[in-house]
């Protein structure tokens, strides 16, 4: 999977999702959104509230229906948010009766978008993302991924946070591939260099290359990408942070990840984190996640159209 994490947007056409194929994408994935009141509500609404068409049903549908015609496939990746900035990771349910009614209105929320990917000839599909505290429930998650099947006959994974949650879950059995949001720190300073790295990456590598042996099933990075700043290394799940931009640390940070994984046999694929339909920039004083005109562009590309 040569993929990139689609940014959603107020319209889209051919000439944005275009640029993909030059880059040797053959996947996206889209974001749709579910939003919580807090860690504790039992209440998921999904209506597309942010205002951004692309976050809408129709939205995702003509911007599959557009990849596909170039040949791309398309990730559903449904996610919650929670209001005032809280962790998805952090949900957790304060009594039984609460995890019940959760637990009926994620299914709610996840099978319309099942149903909504089943309906549209979407490739693949995810039933959850970065839900940390609730999938040590493993009965309600096979559940729920046993609803999902029944309304949608795609590949099916569930993305997992980088930290412990990969190795912890106990549903992998019930899905196709194992999807894991890579944003492992890879170092403690501000510009580690190409060794640092390499060593960095090797016991992670050892871990998920583990858990693909004792699941039977291949690993997926879902996503994965860093600021292209000083110092983005150390946590790169991090939004709001600060240092001088530096674009071969980002191009960097990529060259090891592929160099680590791309040519292991149970390694299945990449999901870029984050591609913007019209970039916001030319790139070159972009602090942000995209690769987009940046050194990392060019590392991306080289992987994705290699066979």
């Amino acid at each position: 999977m040569r993929g990139v994490c689609w940014e959603a947007a107020r319209r889209v056409d051919a000439s944005h999702i275009a640029p993909l194929r030059e880059l040797g994408v053959d996947w996206i994935s889209q974001t749709p959104f579910g939003w919580a009141p807090s860690l504790t509500a039992t209440e998921i609404r999904f209506d597309g509230n942010r205002g951004l068409w692309g976050e809408t049903d129709d939205g995702l549908v003509r911007t599959a229906g557009l990849a596909h015609a170039l040949g791309i496939k398309t990730l559903l990746k449904p996610h919650l948010w929670v209001r005032h900035g809280e962790w998805q990771g952090d949900i957790a349910m304060p009594t039984e009766e609460a995890w019940q009614a959760w637990f009926a209105a994620y299914e709610a929320f996840i099978v319309h978008y099942a149903r909504l990917a089943e309906a549209n000839g979407f490739e693949a599909f995810a039933v959850g993302t970065e839900l940390g505290k609730t999938t040590s429930r493993t009965a309600d998650w096979k559940r729920i991924v046993a609803r999902v099947r029944e309304v949608y006959h795609g590949k099916l994974t569930y993305c997992a946070n980088w930290n412990d949650e990969p190795e912890r879950i106990g549903f992998w059995d019930e899905l196709d591939f194992i999807g894991v949001q890579a944003y492992y720190p890879l170092a403690t300073v501000d510009r580690p260099s190409k060794r640092q790295l390499a060593a960095a990456w090797a016991p992670v590598a050892t871990k998920l290359q583990s858990l693909a042996k004792r699941t039977g099933k291949s690993i997926v990075f879902t996503e994965i990408g860093y600021k292209s700043h000083e110092g983005s290394l150390k946590e790169p799940w991090q939004w709001e942070t600060t240092g001088a931009v530096d674009l071969e640390l980002q191009r960097d940070a990529f060259a090891s990840m592929f160099e680590t994984f791309w040519t292991k046999a149970w390694f299945a694929g990449v999901f870029v984190w984050k591609w913007h339909p019209a970039p916001r920039l030319d790139g070159h004083d972009d602090r942000d996640f995209t690769p987009q005109g940046k050194p990392a562009q060019a590392v991306i590309r080289a992987y994705y159209t290699s066979r």
